[in-house]
């Protein structure tokens, strides 16, 4: 559509599933790398990639025409697939179904860049269960705490 203006940017996290942390220094840079092309693929504009043993976060623009979840669908499918096809991983790798999205300004991209950037920091202090809960908190979402962290899954 002319006339269209937009700038959106969007930073999803997701996490292995049952929590389990198995994403190994060996691969995750290579693996980060697949998710970031994965996302540029749909069509959205990857900015980073990082995470920590059993969780990813990703910063990205998109536009009006996407949908954050074929986004993340498109990355956590194939990237899955990718991991599993490597063999690097002993056992089935899979990602949690579910993922965490949060947009920003444009003037809040710096920091959160930086705050992606530097997960390994921030988990020598954190765990993946209390960042999530304080994003979903700092950005008002509404959640059933029982479902939240079903390990079942």
């Amino acid at each position: 559509m002319p006339n269209t203006y937009s700038k959106m940017y969007c930073q999803a996290v997701f996490a292995v599933k049952y929590r389990k942390a198995v994403i190994q220094n060996s691969f995750k840079r290579e693996l980060y790398a697949v998710i970031g092309n994965l996302i540029n693929e749909t069509g959205a504009k990857t900015l980073i990639v990082n995470g920590h043993f059993d969780h990813v976060h990703v910063l990205f623009r998109f536009f009006p025409k996407q949908a954050i979840s074929e986004i993340m669908k498109n990355a956590k499918s194939k990237s899955s697939k990718w991991l599993n096809e490597s063999k690097l991983l002993e056992h089935r790798f899979e990602w949690q179904s579910a993922f965490g999205s949060f947009t920003y300004s444009e003037k809040e991209i710096t920091s959160v860049f930086d705050y992606v950037k530097n997960q390994e920091i921030h988990h020598q202090k954190m765990t993946f269960r209390g960042e999530y809960l304080l994003m979903l908190k700092a950005h008002n979402v509404e959640f059933l705490p029982e479902y939240l962290f079903n390990e079942l899954e």
